[in-house]
């Protein structure tokens, strides 16, 4: 796979990431804990079926033999599941995502101290524009809100989603430019997750009180939501570098905001609005700039692209 069709794929998986809040705000009965719960359990299922026809038989024999990094990766996938649709339920839709997109700094300085990655300037230029125009979108949005009980808590929440994913984008990261013989399959880890989240606010979730109408909305969240962007996430994972990963991811903040404006009404601010534009300008500018500083290398230096010492 090109790093071009990566990129594009990455920003499919991210389109596909951003309507869980839209379509959380349609929801008739369920409601905290309830709304992981079958998400998760209906994302469990779709990777099931999926993982079952991919790897036949062997699939649990893996589950049960898989080695620490795809354990801790599941952890990382079930913390980013729980918490995210926790902290929906308690605070708004910009609020979160807001929250979420400290993912690509942390993801950098793990890549940084812990990988040994080297990364350009582009890349912290473009972290360091994206980063300020989060920060501009967080005030703004915890000084209008007059910093509820409520809000706060689920911003507090939310701060696990980009912690988890920076140490799984990081795990990830590691294994896919490793030694590929030696690399272990890490797709079984997004099931493991899906079902730690699952089982875990099951009992947190009783009595279920989902109506037919939610139970359409949140299978579909569990399968295109979460199944497959996760699915094709670990894919890209061998050819995109962590902090790139999560720089890109950070358009969720931009199409999440844009579909609650549109259908659930959740208005966003001027400051919200022109701190996503700071985002999505230092992401167009980053990867302009890797892809001409790619046309620019001979033949055969691009066919390596993208290096492992360098996003």
């Amino acid at each position: 796979m090109t790093h071009r069709r990566a990129v594009v794929l990455m920003l499919l998986v991210t389109l596909l990431w951003s309507t869980a809040g839209v379509v959380a705000r349609q929801l008739e009965a369920a409601r905290g804990f309830e709304l992981t719960f079958w998400r998760s359990g209906f994302n469990a299922l779709a990777l099931t079926l999926a993982l079952r026809w991919m790897r036949g038989p062997q699939l649990w024999a893996q589950l049960r033999q898989a080695p620490r990094l795809v354990w801790l990766s599941g952890v990382c996938w079930a913390v980013m599941f729980t918490a995210f649709m926790v902290a929906l339920s308690l605070t708004s839709v910009a609020n979160v995502l807001v929250t979420m997109a400290l993912g690509p700094l942390l993801t950098a300085l793990l890549s940084r101290v812990v990988l040994r990655h080297h990364l350009p300037l582009r890349t912290w230029l473009a972290i360091l524009v994206a980063s300020i125009g989060i920060a501009w979108m967080f005030v703004h949005e915890m000084g209008g809100q007059g910093a509820s009980a409520a809000s706060g808590l689920g911003i507090a929440v939310a701060l696990g989603v980009p912690i988890a994913a920076a140490v799984n984008w990081s795990v990830l990261q590691h294994v896919g430019h490793g030694d590929a013989a030696q690399a272990p399959d890490m797709l079984p880890a997004v099931l493991i997750g899906a079902l730690i989240s699952a089982l875990t606010v099951l009992p947190l979730a009783w009595p279920l009180q989902a109506s037919p109408h939610d139970l359409v909305l949140l299978a579909g969240l569990g399968v295109f939501q979460l199944a497959l962007p996760c699915l094709l996430v670990v894919r890209l994972s061998r050819v995109l570098a962590g902090p790139e990963i999560s720089l890109l991811g950070q358009l969720e903040v931009i199409f999440g905001v844009l579909w609650a404006w549109l259908w659930a009404a959740e208005v966003p601010s001027t400051a919200a609005l022109w701190g996503g534009a700071m985002v999505l300008s230092a992401l167009i500018v980053n990867e302009l700039l890797a892809w001409h500083q790619g046309l620019g290398k001979p033949p055969q230096e691009q066919a390596q692209q993208p290096s492992r010492r360098e996003v």
